[in-house]
């Protein structure tokens, strides 16, 4: 069964890093693309990062650009976010999805398979 979990979310100041993981379970990511997307209360979930299947392309959203960066560990099934110089804007559940492509997307309606999200929290 095809499981993405995702863990490192918490509570830290502005300017404070953090760095969340996406870990599958149940199937190889070799042949995923993957993104992060983020959801903040009363907005609607918006792609924060994705990155091809090799690892080779990358893609921000504007707000993270030089913040934010994606990676990936295929022999360990994962993929990361690190973010730095948090802001309380970023403040939201952050989700990571897996879609069986070597093309990256930043596209929700591409994904289908998702994790159950885990919460970043940027306050003082």
């Amino acid at each position: 069964q095809l499981q993405l979990v995702e863990s490192g979310g918490g509570l830290v100041q502005p300017g404070g890093s953090l760095r969340l993981s996406c870990a599958a379970s149940g199937f190889t990511l070799d042949y995923y693309a993957i993104g992060w997307f983020r959801q903040a209360p009363g907005k609607e979930r918006e792609g924060v990062s994705c990155i091809s299947s090799s690892g080779a392309i990358r893609n921000y959203v504007d707000s993270v650009k030089g913040r934010f960066t994606i990676s990936r560990d295929n022999a360990k099934n994962t993929v990361y976010l690190q973010m730095n110089s948090l802001k309380p804007e970023d403040t939201a559940v952050y989700y990571c999805a897996a879609r069986r492509a070597r093309v990256v997307s930043c596209r929700e309606a591409d994904f289908g398979s998702w994790g159950q999200g885990t919460q970043v929290t940027v306050s003082s």
